[in-house]
């Protein structure tokens, strides 16, 4: 399942417009090819999408499902991606409302809502629940096997979660596409999913098997594609991270794109960011294992600059370069053409 250009959508992003779980229904909003009719937060209803966010979605705000209603939403994303990944507590009449008005619900949260009895109950055919997270069948351990496609194999990492490696690798893609690549783009998170329909839910897989449930999904497609792109997870600074090995082992990526929040200096609990230059280094000892594996290069950094006004977004662009000497931008801002000519640039095994 993917959302749909035939689905009338609706997000539920109650409080996270301007918050900082609202991940999901922000991405949503910037790259699904669905038709998004409204979004629901009661704390920003009445204002404009635009202006809160920067994306060039004329799109209503409203402060509840009910009030959505007049819109026609035929489906409900829940646009929220909190600590946990647990249900808010407030979302659960939102819910019904969207269920007894005949809509489907899309969940990317590690709650799963389909089995539950309640909310089954409020189903009529032709609606269903999608919940995202859900670990995939018939999974091995890694074999490695993935060395042996001919394809770009392209992985953003990162110095922190939640800096824009689904961003940097949707607008590669979309940039490969244009320069007439056979491009996919792999999500593996639920963002990921719900746009392409197709992927891994990573964090939803056992750990034995995540290397191995990344394997699979790049042997499915690497043999039909120049260049595939692969949405990277966590990072190897992040205390709590267990998904950016997995993504490493199980991809085995030609070419790797470190995406870094500019001005960011420590992750969580005050555990400092090193330089750039050392975070490199730090990915490509990692990725070949001290010569176990193949040398795989970060050939360019997507630098985040969202927080920054155009000037000082360039000037801290420059200053990566300077400072590592590898080609820098903002792929959402100024598009992916730079990083992506490093990547071709690159050899492929």
């Amino acid at each position: 399942m993917r959302l749909s250009i035939n689905q009338r959508v609706a997000i539920l992003l109650h409080e996270e417009i301007k918050g900082t779980h609202g991940k999901t229904g922000l991405s949503i909003l910037r790259y699904s090819e669905a038709p998004i009719v409204a979004v629901i937060d009661r704390e920003c209803a009445g204002q404009s999408v635009q202006e809160l966010t920067g994306i060039k979605r004329d799109v209503p705000i409203v402060a509840s499902v009910a009030a959505a209603l007049k819109y026609q939403p035929q489906v409900l994303v829940i646009g929220v991606a909190p600590k946990g990944g647990i249900l808010p507590e407030d979302y659960w009449h939102e819910l019904k409302d969207a269920l007894l008005a005949g809509m489907s619900v899309v969940n990317g949260l590690h709650t799963p809502l389909a089995t539950i009895p309640e909310l089954k109950a409020l189903l009529k055919p032709g609606q269903l629940i999608w919940d995202v997270r859900k670990e995939p069948p018939n999974l091995e351990v890694a074999s490695g096997m993935a060395r042996t496609l001919s394809c770009r194999r392209v992985l953003t990492v990162g110095t922190d979660m939640a800096v824009g490696k689904m961003s940097a690798s949707l607008e590669l893609h979309w940039a490969s596409r244009q320069r007439s690549l056979r491009s996919k783009f792999l999500g593996t998170g639920q963002t990921g999913l719900m746009l392409e329909g197709d992927g891994v839910p990573l964090d939803a897989v056992r750990v034995d098997f995540a290397a191995g449930a990344v394997e699979q999904m790049v042997m499915r497609y690497g043999k039909n594609y120049d260049i595939l792109h692969i949405e990277g997870q966590g990072s190897l600074l992040h205390p709590g991270s267990t998904a950016t090995l997995p993504l490493i082992r199980g991809s085995q990526p030609t070419q790797m794109i470190l995406v870094h929040r500019a001005g960011q200096t420590e992750v969580v609990n005050h555990f400092p960011i090193p330089p750039l230059s050392e975070v490199v280094r730090l990915y490509e000892m990692v990725a070949s294992a001290a010569g176990t594996f193949r040398s795989v290069p970060v050939v360019g950094i997507a630098l985040n600059t969202r927080h920054l006004d155009e000037l000082a977004a360039k000037e801290a662009i420059a200053q990566t370069e300077a400072e590592t000497g590898l080609p820098c931008t903002d792929v959402v801002r100024f598009d992916a053409d730079k990083l992506l000519d490093a990547i071709l640039q690159g050899s492929v095994g």
